[in-house]
């Protein structure tokens, strides 16, 4: 049974990529969340922009929480670092699949997952122990 576990496991040993799994992860449950919100109760599109940066604050934490966690170190480092790809990526993917150009919110989004992802990071180093 351990031979069968070990063969279909795997893990990456890198901790800001992993950072960025798990910030992914939590992006998409937070987003089928806020979709299941606004089908079911009478919220528009237009208030959902303030849940939108929660979520990916919340995302970015726990994210820099598996960096830290899984570096050891320097975990506003690694943290910080996660969360600023993972905010480069989403607005990335922004200008290229909805093809929108930069705007102030978007710094207020780096700045967002920066801040969450390093205390996340800092939080992280010290589970470890």
């Amino acid at each position: 049974m351990h031979m069968i576990r070990r063969v279909f496991s795997f893990r990456i040993a890198n901790p800001i990529l992993s950072g960025l799994y798990y910030s992914f992860f939590w992006m998409m449950l937070g987003a089928l969340i806020l979709s299941l919100l606004l089908w079911s109760s009478g919220m528009n599109e237009q208030s959902l922009s303030r849940y939108v940066y929660v979520v990916h604050a919340a995302a970015s934490l726990f994210g820099g929480l598996v960096a830290g966690k899984r570096s050891g170190k320097k975990g506003w480092y690694h943290g910080g670092l996660t969360g600023i790809l993972y905010g480069a990526l989403v607005i990335m993917i922004g200008f290229l699949a909805l093809d929108s150009h930069l705007r102030t919110g978007d710094l207020l989004l780096l700045a967002a997952v920066f801040a969450s992802s390093a205390i996340g990071g800092m939080l992280g180093v010290n589970l470890k122990k």
